[in-house]
């Protein structure tokens, strides 16, 4: 009697909590949700999430807050999200420099790979390699065969170490073979400048960022680091197509859940993802920045970004990269 009594009882903490599970799922979002964005504002990983949520906030009926938590190449935003309830009210968006931050900082406090769980993409920023004009160079090949003849007699630009457009510029460097010189910048605007100017060689840059000096002829675009042709710049083949391989370096901007919020919640919240970017004023807004946005299902998502995790491993060993 009393096994017996002891089976039911246990059946039906799994009944009611089964069934509560649920009723959070479907009532979600029941008060505002949190996204913490683990950059400063005005970057692509800031700018691409605020025009998703806008959309989503209204789909869902419900506020999404975006809060920008930044520094430490991203780590400082993260650990806050990893401290937080994984009750489904607190999320992460963040770039694909998520991927490469297990091996940047060995000592975290949180686990990149284990504390989070991915639950859909929300834009493919492409990064377009630029150099100035006053440097007579005018095709990617031509770039590699001066590089390889002067080794570290070239600089490129970054925005410091582990970020998007640092891992872009490294993948391609150790793919086409040729030794240059990092030139770390706090911001973009001075990158940008200083390449123009001819005193930094190139910057593997934003494509949005780029684009309009392309067009005034104040730079020349050599390559893009994504894995297919960039829309706003059809011309440019990629790094692959120009003969460099393992050179692509994809920049994706994505939303990760604590690992323990209810799987409901994170399906509820891949569908409205995916909703807001098929949403034609949105794809318009991100359209205008060069983001490609291809909805994806959270189970595609994370085999993409623990792929990644491999792949930056194996890059900051190649490299020597690490910052502690």
């Amino acid at each position: 009697m009393r096994r017996n009594r002891a089976l039911l009882f246990a059946l039906s903490l799994v009944v009611s909590s089964t069934v509560g599970s649920g009723a959070r799922a479907a009532d979600w979002p029941a008060h505002p949700v949190r996204v913490i964005i683990p950059f400063g504002a005005g970057s692509a990983t800031d700018i691409i999430p605020r025009i998703v949520f806008d959309q989503v906030s209204r789909d869902l009926g419900q506020q999404f807050i975006i809060e920008n938590r930044g520094g430490a190449g991203g780590t400082i935003g993260e650990a806050a999200v990893a401290k937080a309830d994984a009750d489904g009210y607190t999320f992460l968006a963040a770039s694909s420099a998520h991927a490469i931050a297990p091996a940047l900082y060995p000592k975290l406090s949180y686990s990149p790979k284990d504390d989070f769980a991915a639950v859909g993409i929300i834009g493919n920023v492409p990064s377009v390699m630029i150099i100035s004009p006053s440097k007579g160079i005018k095709t990617i090949q031509e770039f590699v065969a001066q590089a390889k003849a002067n080794p570290n007699k070239f600089t490129f630009a970054t925005l410091g170490i582990g970020s998007a457009v640092h891992l872009a510029a490294e993948r391609f460097r150790l793919s086409a073979g040729y030794e240059a010189i990092n030139v770390p910048f706090k911001g973009g605007a001075e990158a940008l400048t200083e390449v123009i100017a001819g005193r930094v060689d190139y910057y593997f840059c934003p494509i949005a960022t780029a684009l309009p000096y392309i067009k005034e002829g104040k730079l020349l675009g050599l390559t893009v680091s994504s894995p297919t042709r960039a829309s706003l710049l059809p011309e440019i083949p990629t790094t692959e197509e120009a003969g460099y391989k393992d050179s692509a370096s994809p920049f994706w901007i994505g939303v990760f859940a604590l690992t323990k919020t209810d799987k409901a919640i994170v399906e509820k919240l891949n569908a409205a993802l995916a909703k807001a970017v098929t949403n034609p004023e949105v794809k318009a807004k991100l359209a205008k920045i060069g983001a490609d946005t291809p909805p994806m299902s959270a189970d595609a998502f994370e085999k993409q970004v623990q792929a990644d995790f491999a792949t930056y491993a194996d890059f900051a060993k190649k490299t020597g990269m690490t910052l502690n």
